[in-house]
């Protein structure tokens, strides 16, 4: 690496570790705990890239974006935070930040992805108006995790919200796929207009169609739980999408079944499901993303706090079996079991005993499964090779498809692997059984985040 790196962090450890670290790999470094003394650099000409935490003594560090860009339009920033909401990652798109990490971050990674910013020519950033209202909107959404899986989900959400494909988004009951929807709206340069949620009711009749584009105006229509409409007003939303002109409102959808199952079952329309299917959103359930469980229960512990309700802290023992429990209602369920142990538990801490007595002493965390119960991994993945093939209109896909297929394979079943052996790579090459050097080419050449590694908080 090559360049000049500022580095903005009230955290001492933070600043410390990333200053040796970024001049081993060949930086100058400047680094400071004051947002004043980074504008101050920015503004005299130093660096070629920054890394800022956001909550800073002297100030809020995606608020300086703006002004970096304005000074040195084309300077990377990359935002480091410990807020790990789709807030965060949506306010650092919005102000067109570089990249963004989640607090407690992988060193490693953040040094590729400094290399990378060093190496790109950055465009000008162009900002947007509007990110503080939607901020504020945004607070309260317990769209809350740090895990992989939802900091991709955030990142795919800043990414297609100004966009005008449609959205499908899918997942579990619980997961937070409503709420997707309107973070998509509320987010975007259409928050001003209206956000129409469409049952069947209102597709009746002759003037049920167009009276919900004009509801919606030029804002966003959110068809939910699209799957159990009837085929009639299946039929109807096709009709009033294919009317639609220009400064028409955004189309989305969500379903928690497998539109592609039900459409080749004849139960859903295949006009429909090509048309809705612009963007999928697949939102996680907490089984695939169990880190994130005592971050969401912290989370509704305060809001219920907020709300009037007793100070109230897990034990230990009671955050265990949280964090063990399969929660088949996901989110909410969470959110409901966590507001009933707030008013029954009798002192300040939550026992074991009383988490037990909410969960009916339910099992752990079962198996995940990717399709329908017993179905094989090989039927799975025929099904969205199928998918893939059919997303494509009858115009084969680009050359050099199965490379890229084993790709897709091989990157996730290596991150699994490294998940499973707590980043320990002897033990991972021998769980794959194949040679270490093997695996650590693989990880640099797929470009895998190796987690459990050193973490900053």
């Amino acid at each position: 690496m090559d360049g000049t790196v500022l580095v903005a962090d009230d955290d001492r450890t933070i600043r410390t570790v990333l200053t040796q670290a970024l001049t081993r790999a060949g930086c100058k470094v400047h680094a400071t705990s004051s947002l004043v003394t980074l504008m101050r650099w920015v503004d005299e000409g130093k660096g070629d890239l920054v890394i800022s935490d956001v909550v800073m003594p002297d100030g809020n560090g995606l608020e300086q974006l703006p002004q970096i860009s304005e000074a040195r339009p084309g300077l990377p920033v990359i935002v480091i935070s410990a807020q790990n909401t789709i807030m965060t990652a949506i306010q650092a798109a919005e102000a067109d930040a570089y990249d963004y990490l989640p607090k407690p971050f992988d060193l490693p990674d953040l040094m590729k992805r400094a290399a990378r910013a060093l190496e790109v020519k950055r465009r000008a950033p162009v900002t947007r108006a509007g990110t503080a209202g939607a901020a504020e909107q945004g607070d309260d959404l317990p769209l809350v995790g740090r895990t992989a899986v939802m900091q991709a989900l955030y990142r795919l959400v800043a990414r297609v919200m100004n966009t005008q494909l449609p959205v499908l988004i899918t997942g579990e009951s619980g997961t937070g796929k409503s709420l997707i929807a309107r973070a998509v709206h509320d987010f975007s340069d259409r928050r001003s207009l209206p956000f129409v949620t469409v049952a069947a009711a209102d597709l009746e009749g002759m003037d049920g169609p167009s009276t919900v584009l004009s509801r919606a105006k030029g804002g966003s229509i959110l068809f939910d739980e699209v799957s159990d409409l009837t085929d009639e007003a299946q039929g109807r939303i096709v009709r009033m999408l294919d009317t639609l002109a220009d400064n028409a409102p955004r189309i989305m959808a969500t379903s928690q079944s497998d539109l592609m199952a039900r459409m080749e079952e004849g139960k859903f329309r295949e006009d429909l499901f090509y048309r809705l299917g612009g963007v999928t959103v697949d939102v996680p359930s907490l089984r695939e993303r169990v880190d994130d469980i005592p971050l969401l229960a912290e989370h509704f512990l305060v809001r219920a706090e907020r709300d009037g309700a007793p100070a109230r802290r897990f034990g230990d023992a009671a955050l265990d079996l949280v964090r063990a429990y399969s929660w088949p209602g996901n989110v909410r369920q969470l959110e409901n079991a966590v507001r009933r142990l707030v008013f029954t538990a009798a002192e300040e801490e939550i026992t074991r005993s009383e988490v037990e007595m909410v969960l009916g002493n339910q099992p752990a965390i079962e198996p995940l499964r990717s399709g329908g119960e017993g179905e094989k991994l090989s039927a799975s993945v025929a099904k969205h090779l199928r998918r893939y093939f059919d997303l494509h209109g009858g115009v084969l896909p680009p050359p050099g498809l199965y490379n890229r297929i084993l790709k897709e394979v091989e990157a996730p079943l290596i991150e699994i692997a490294l998940d499973a052996t707590g980043g320990n790579q002897a033990k991972c090459a021998d769980l794959l059984g194949i040679n270490r050097n093997t695996l650590r080419k693989k990880i640099t050449d797929l470009d895998i985040r190796v987690t459990r590694r050193r973490k900053l908080m």
